[in-house]
């Protein structure tokens, strides 16, 4: 990576960490965190939209925005990038709130997975989607407070996610299309 972009970088979290960092939050953030833990969160609601007929394909457009955010973002980008996670830097000494990670660093995958599934979300049903955006957007800046990913990571992962559920739900569309002519009372 760029030697500026990273010192940036560095600058927001120093930021953070001596401006906003708190007791109160230093309990709350990591819980928050863990909700999109291997896109727990993201994946159950796919899995609860799916039960229902009126949210089926819903579900299966959020399930396909993971599972591209999976394959593509951690599975090919943080291995080719390989970006050192912001506290193994040399001369940085950070109390982690949470056990270090042992995958690398560029995207963030839970700002991947969550705006992955905000976006689907937000197009298919706002009263759904804004309230996921909230979420996502929460768990993005705790991966700034936990000192894990570099605001840059964050900024992919958000646009990557965006750019996710938009092909899941362009192929899910697209399978549904094609379903319906065999299926013509398929629920779309």
């Amino acid at each position: 990576m760029i030697e500026w972009i990273t010192n940036i970088d560095l600058a927001i979290l120093d930021f953070i960490q001596k401006n906003i960092r708190c007791d109160l939050l230093d309990v709350i953030v990591p819980p928050i965190t863990h909700l999109a833990e291997a896109g727990a969160i993201w994946i159950a609601v796919a899995v609860v939209l799916i039960l229902f007929k009126k949210t089926r394909k819903t579900g299966f457009m959020v399930g396909a925005a993971l599972i591209i955010g999976l394959a593509l973002g951690n599975g090919v980008l943080k291995n080719v990038i390989a970006r050192t996670r912001p506290y193994d830097l040399n001369g940085v000494n950070i109390d982690l709130l949470v056990n270090k990670l042992h995958d690398f660093s560029f995207p963030s995958g839970h700002t991947l997975a969550s705006f992955e599934a905000a976006t689907v979300l937000m197009i298919r049903d706002k009263r759904m989607g804004i309230p996921a955006l909230s979420l996502a957007i929460i768990i993005a800046l705790t991966r700034l407070y936990l000192y894990v990913h570099y605001p840059t990571d964050v900024l992919a992962g958000m646009l990557l996610g965006i750019a996710f559920a938009f092909i899941g739900v362009f192929i899910v569309n697209k399978i549904y299309k094609a379903l319906s002519r065999k299926f013509p009372n398929i629920e779309g």
